[in-house]
């Protein structure tokens, strides 16, 4: 329920501060006082749109601030994944503030949150019904919801929602690979055709600079051959470098008997041997390997070519630059293969996921057809307490298509005479549509678990016993819960605990609670107008 409102800055309210008892308050007030102002204002804890154009002129802030009082703890959950610490009491304290610059700020038990969250609360505390609600009547959404909660459908509506997200983002999944691997497959030939290329061409990293040098080697096979030949030569002639440095290490070996430093140089002249020894082994080998039948010459010049008509065909410089094309081309066709995979697997989830819908949209069918019926019943005995002593009202559940809430609409048919029930949205007159709402949200008031509802002149085209009538079942409402009854009719006024006045004082808007005489001459004023009548608090006296 509704504790208390705080109200500053709000279009022509300066500042107001007002406590709400937990039963049926009724708020009357002179014609442009300011009554669908404090209703903008609920408006806006419930997630309404605001703007710089609602701030008080002259002022940089608006602050709307309410505090509740929550029936149970089914909002804490979804509180505190949005960081906001629960009351143990389970009291709430939601606040909007509007800045001058556009911006706006939301917060519950002073803990900053998103337009969404303060949405799911006021939707869990608050029930509005405006002047255009009326309108509900032609909304087919609005009537299934109507009987679902008549029929207890709660939870098994949100398991069916929660199925048709499930299946719709299966879809859209499926849709997003199917799309993709369409794409791979119209490309699928082209890409193997590349890969076959690059991968029959056997690449290895480095290749061409290897190539390079063997191929400049190659084209001057006989001068190589030829220096070759003639490094072994010089080696292996008479005396020979190796004889030499024999001769000369044994001399120094001799020497170091007179001369200690002889002994090193013949160790210097022993290693430079063996080095030259592994030279001319290195030589041996390079001159046998030098292939100057042009053989081997043909066949790097044919590798090259090969390389390097890829390089052309493909748009590279390198052999590491084809290698990673050709891994590349191998991934692309790698993710065909997965893709037809992956489109497999949710293939069988969409299955079992439509399989849970069908059956969820099934058993809503079943409760909807059963329950309707009654809802009708207690929806015409409701309507003929308020004088349509032969109206009749049917409630038909009809094939939809699918969607979140099942395969379901719900047509509800209305006669004031009884005979040909036709939409209820096209044939009942604005007294009659009145009457309706009051008739289906004092039903959902039974079964949402609503602590507050407001009604802002559902009364409009009622009047007279009809009017006494409409009082007495919002004032029943608010035996159960909390009722606040916005009103020009004195027979609903005269109803409930409390009544507010909205004033205007200048051009500013306010609201005070009457009392005792006060509210008899208020009542008298609903009565008689701008001249209260000794007749008309006679009669407010009589009505209260």
């Amino acid at each position: 329920m509704l504790r208390s409102l705080h109200i500053e800055n709000y279009v022509l309210i300066d500042s107001l501060d007002v406590e709400f008892p937990g039963s049926l308050c009724i708020i009357t007030g002179q014609t442009g006082a300011g009554k669908s102002i404090l209703l903008g204002a609920l408006g806006l804890l419930g997630g309404g749109k605001g703007d710089a154009s609602l701030i008080s002129a002259g002022k940089d802030t608006c602050v709307v601030e309410g505090e509740f009082a929550t029936p149970d703890d089914s909002l804490r959950e979804m509180l505190e994944d949005a960081g906001v610490e629960w009351n143990p009491d389970g009291s709430l304290l939601i606040r909007r503030v509007l800045y001058s610059t556009g911006r706006s700020r939301c917060f519950v038990n002073d803990s900053p949150v998103n337009v969404g969250v303060l949405s799911e609360c006021a939707a869990a505390l608050v029930d509005i019904h405006s002047q255009h609600n009326n309108l509900l009547l032609s909304d087919r959404r609005w009537q299934l919801s109507v009987l679902d909660y008549f029929a207890g459908n709660t939870e098994l509506r949100s398991k069916c929602e929660a199925a048709w997200k499930r299946l719709q983002g299966l879809k859209n999944r499926r849709r997003e690979v199917s799309e993709r691997l369409d794409r791979l497959r119209e490309d699928r030939d082209y890409n193997q055709a590349r890969f076959d290329a690059l991968d029959s061409a056997k690449l290895v990293p480095g290749e061409m600079e290897a190539l390079e040098a063997e191929h400049g080697t190659l084209s001057h096979a006989e001068d190589v051959r030829t220096a070759l030949e003639g490094t072994l030569a010089a080696f292996d002639g008479e005396p020979g470098v190796d004889g030499a440095l024999r001769e000369a290490g044994r001399l120094l070996e001799k020497l170091s008997a007179w001369m200690p430093e002889a002994a090193d140089l013949a160790e210097r002249v022993r290693s430079s041997r063996i080095e030259l020894e592994d030279v001319r082994e290195t030589v041996e080998a390079a001159a046998e390997k030098v292939d100057v039948s042009g053989g081997r010459l043909e066949a790097v010049e044919e590798r090259m070519g090969l390389l390097y008509e890829l390089f052309r065909r493909f748009g590279c410089g390198t052999v590491d630059e084809l290698i990673a094309l050709r891994e590349d081309y191998s991934r692309r066709l790698f993710d065909s293969t997965a893709l037809e995979d992956e489109l497999a697997a949710i293939d069988k989830e969409m299955a079992a996921a439509t399989k849970e819908y069908d059956a969820l949209a099934a058993s809503l069918t079943a409760a909807r057809s059963k329950a309707a019926p009654g809802f009708a019943n207690a929806i015409l005995e409701r309507l003929r307490s308020l004088e349509l002593d032969r109206a009749a009202f049917t409630a038909e559940v009809l094939p939809a298509e699918d969607g979140p809430a099942g395969r379901d609409s719900v047509l509800f048919s209305f006669s004031a005479s009884g005979k040909n029930v036709q939409d209820v949205a096209r044939c009942a007159s604005g007294g009659e549509m009145s009457r309706i709402m009051l008739s289906l949200k004092a039903e959902m008031a039974r079964f949402a678990g609503m602590p507050t509802m407001i009604f802002d002149e559902i009364d409009t085209g009622v009047s007279g016993s009809a009017a006494d009538a409409m009082g007495s079942m919002i004032c029943s409402m608010g035996a159960d819960m909390q009722v606040l009854a916005i009103t020009h009719l004195p027979q609903v006024a005269a109803k409930g605990n409390a009544h507010f006045v909205v004033e205007k004082k200048g051009e500013v808007s306010g609201i005070r609670r009457v009392e005792g005489r006060e509210r008899v001459m208020e009542i008298a004023r609903l009565l008689s107008g701008s001249v209260i009548t000794p007749e008309a608090i006679a009669n407010a006296e009589s009505l209260l």
